[in-house]
Parts: structure tokens; C-alpha cells; sequence
């Protein structure tokens, strides 16, 4: 059995009443139950925490090793500028996926760069609560390839 640490960033808490017309109406709360119904399917777990804190993000990244076999990771606004999370992100050995509710490509201009992606192993953007079930399919498979 497989144990992902599923870590949401800034803002996200207010899902499901912040800006609906862009981040639609799922809480947070609905895409953690989403989760854990998903990897329980498939024989695993996922423990879900969200933090407003860039450091506390990297402190979770940082002790995930040992306790997690992967990281699904969306770390809201952070994406486009904390090194310190890319650089958590690149200094542990469990795999990493990069999820985004909305697709960032197709907004502002400062949203299309995403500093912490090359440190991951792939990033899904665009689909909604589903980015995160598309990131976690992904990421219980490379795990599971890799056991």
C-alpha cells in the first residue's frame, strides 16, 4: 500500500467560494474526499493538508521522505514564484506531480511560468477538481511501476 502526501498551497481552503466563475464550486474538503476514495480503490492512501505558509509547504516536502512514497502537489500561486518550494521539491527522492485547477497557460501572463514544474515529474493543468485525480492516477501508476 502506497501512502501519497497530497499538499494544497495559498488560498485553496477558500475553494468553492473564491471566484467560482474561475475555480468553480468544489471546497477543498470535496477534492480530499475525492482522493481518498480514489486511492482507497486502488489499495492506498493519501493524507491531504493545505497551508497558506510557503515555509510549512517545504517543511512537509522536506520530511515527506520515508513517511510518503509521493507527492501531489498544488502549490496554488506559489507556482510562479517560490524557488524555495522547487528547490524542496528537487532535494527529495519520492516522485512529485504538479496538479492545477485551472489551465494556467491560457491566463495572466505571470501565471504561464511555473518555477517549482521542473522539479517534478509531470504537471496537470486545466481539468478542474479532476487535475488533481488525473495527477494522482499518474502518480499511484509511476509508483506502482516502480514497486
Amino acid at each position: 500500500m502506497a501512502r501519497v502526501l497530497v499538499l494544497s498551497g495559498p488560498n485553496l481552503n477558500l475553494l468553492g467560494t473564491r471566484e467560482p466563475e474561475v475555480y468553480g464550486r468544489t471546497t477543498l474538503d470535496e477534492i480530499h474526499t475525492m482522493l481518498s476514495a480514489a486511492a482507497e480503490r486502488r489499495n492506498h492512501q493519501v493524507e491531504c493538508r493545505q497551508s497558506n505558509h510557503e515555509g510549512e509547504l517545504v517543511g512537509w516536502i522536506g520530511q515527506a521522505g520515508g513517511s510518503f512514497d509521493g507527492i501531489l502537489l498544488n502549490p496554488a500561486a506559489l507556482a510562479h514564484s517560490s524557488i524555495a518550494l522547487r528547490d524542496a521539491v528537487g532535494s527529495v527522492t519520492v516522485p512529485t506531480v504538479e496538479v492545477h485547477l485551472t489551465n494556467v497557460f491560457a491566463r495572466e501572463e505571470f501565471r504561464r511560468t511555473l518555477v517549482v514544474a521542473p522539479a517534478v515529474r509531470g504537471v496537470v493543468t486545466g481539468f478542474g477538481p479532476d487535475s488533481y485525480r488525473l495527477g494522482l492516477t499518474a502518480l499511484l501508476d509511476m509508483i506502482e511501476r516502480a514497486a
